[in-house]
């Protein structure tokens, strides 16, 4: 099964040694990749020269621990960012095909399938900063095609590494393979194969059982009884109560504890915003792993009939390039009104009651945004199978006009009450989402597109607080007015799908928004769309917690 087989990934070279070897080619000591890669290249070459007389023609190797070692050194040949490693990598590569064993080619044009390749490895050339987290996070064996395209904001990338490590590898009260288990059923719920895949490996790593790869029921009882609360947090939050927090914390011998139920939330609300960056920025599978190469040559027109079928390619650059008919002068009008917002505000304030009614007609009119028009979505077999109940989504309850009702931020927010329930129970992590969702909401460079020296605070907060809206939650002291001034109408869609539905995200309505802008402030759009949509699932799963407690 496809499991096991990425079980030998890492491991494909044997043992310890191999291991070892890895880990030393992502070293910070330059003797220590020096070495690896010596060893690398050894084992390579007893491998080729393991496959006996060699054919004219290039032979596919039929040893898949070899095909898994080629692919990994294709990846280090593009992604590792030390250059000695590098051009190394890329000369045993060249070696090996001219001994006449054909090598893997990358599929497709980069991290994302929305932003060309160049723009996103440009980052680490001209940051020193940027390039030294990719180290860190190189040496941490997770410089992944989400962590490149996050690259565009340094600030922000170094605070979720922290945090996504200390999540899943430092002292919790979730053990390793659990961890790992719960982001993929939190990623399968927007059918997100890329973060599955990625957890599954993991969950091989760290010992867990094959088994539960199967599907939910293969996994144990107590796991099972978590996919409820899955299911609810990923679609309709404002539906989790006390009872459901009860029936996880009183089931006996299949119970959980409050803290791992505080470590069990922050990875499902982690990985359910995640999953929508994903979806929100194209990112495509990393190149060592199934859909990111091929041992197919390339044909003469320097596409294949299959790559077009993944996607990937020529035509599809061709076709897709085209920017949506450029709209002159969009951000000038922005920042008018922006100007003209700024103004309002210090001649007049609205009465408390106008702002109720303006927060509940912007809520009911986000019930009325239409998430992408595509047909819906059948996940495939490989994702389904680590979640029930395929069918309950985000769309369900809006065309059967089912209300929300509404969370007042001043009753329960995330500074006073969440932060210090989720510190008390599970110690550092309320500190470490503290800091990361103050980076993605403040974060700024004061400028928007070709300008310079703006203030983009109210645009800002505009985007966060419409996510927040969606979801029902209220800010006592902000104009809701605001929104329909700042958003329009094509920007709603984009934010509505990214976090209700990403995976109908498509490369036509990321190009759609923001015509002008670049695409470092388009990442920046989703990572503030992630860390909104994470934190609104917090502020309900915790406010029930709390409830529960009291």
């Amino acid at each position: 099964p496809p499991e096991l087989k990425l079980k030998n990934i890492i491991t494909a070279m044997e043992g310890r040694d191999g291991v070892a070897t890895w880990e030393g080619l992502a070293s910070r000591d330059a003797a220590s990749r020096d070495a690896a890669m010596e060893s690398l290249q050894q084992e390579v070459m007893r491998r080729v020269e393991g496959i006996g007389p060699v054919p004219k023609t290039p032979c596919c190797p039929s040893n898949s621990d070899l095909n898994h070692i080629l692919a990994r050194i294709l990846m280090l040949s593009k992604r590792c960012p030390y250059d000695n490693v590098k051009e190394k990598c890329l000369w045993l590569l060249r070696s090996v095909q001219d001994i006449g064993v054909r090598i893997p080619r990358p599929l497709g044009n980069g991290p994302s399938r929305f932003i060309p390749e160049k723009e996103i490895l440009q980052v680490s050339k001209v940051d020193a900063r940027t390039q030294s987290i990719f180290e860190e996070a190189f040496s941490l064996g997770r410089l992944d095609n989400i962590s490149l395209v996050m690259g565009f904001h340094p600030q922000y990338l170094e605070s979720f590494l922290r945090t996504q490590h200390y999540l899943l590898q430092m002292d919790g009260p979730l053990s390793l393979h659990y961890r790992h288990y719960i982001g993929i059923m939190a990623a399968a719920r927007h059918q997100c194969s890329y973060l599955v895949n990625l957890h599954v490996n993991d969950f091989l790593q760290v010992g867990g059982d094959s088994k539960w790869l199967n599907g939910l029921k293969g996994a144990p009882r107590k796991l099972q009884a978590l996919g409820e609360l899955n299911k609810i947090l990923a679609h309709r939050p404002w539906l989790l109560t006390k009872t459901h927090i009860e029936s996880l914390l009183k089931a006996e011998e299949h119970s959980w504890s409050l803290a791992e139920l505080i470590h069990a939330v922050v990875l499902l609300t982690h990985y359910h915003s995640l999953a929508s960056f994903t979806f929100g920025c194209g990112i495509t599978p990393d190149i060592h792993t199934d859909g990111g190469h091929t041992f197919r040559p390339p044909s003469l027109s320097g596409y294949c009939v299959c790559d077009i079928a993944n996607g990937n390619g020529a035509l599809e650059e061709m076709l897709g390039n085209h920017q949506v008919t450029e709209v002159s002068g969009e951000v000038e009008v922005l920042m008018e009104r922006m100007k003209q917002l700024q103004e309002c505000r210090d001649e007049e304030e609205a009465s408390q009651e106008e702002m109720a009614t303006r927060f509940e007609r912007e809520k009911t009119e986000s019930m009325l945004v239409a998430t992408a028009e595509d047909e819906e979505c059948v996940p495939s077999r490989d994702v389904s199978r680590h979640f029930e109940d395929p069918s309950y989504g985000y769309q369900d309850f809006s065309r059967r006009g089912e209300h929300v009702p509404t969370f007042r931020v001043q009753d329960y927010s995330w500074e006073v009450h969440g932060f210090s329930l989720v510190n008390r129970l599970y110690p550092d992590v309320g500190q470490l989402l503290d800091e990361k969702f103050q980076i993605a909401y403040n974060l700024t460079y004061n400028t928007m597109a070709t300008h310079q020296g703006v203030d983009t605070s109210m645009l800002r907060r505009a985007i966060w607080n419409y996510i927040h809206c969606m979801f029902g939650i209220r800010y006592d002291d902000y104009d809701y007015g605001e929104i329909n001034e700042l958003l329009d109408r094509s920007f709603k869609v984009y934010i509505k799908t990214m976090v209700c539905s990403p995976e109908k995200i498509t490369k036509r309505m990321y190009e759609s928004f923001w015509r002008q802008f670049q695409h470092s402030e388009k990442v920046h759009v989703n990572l503030l769309l992630m860390e909104a949509r994470m934190q609104a699932e917090l502020l309900y799963a915790l406010r029930a917690i709390t409830r529960y407690m009291t």
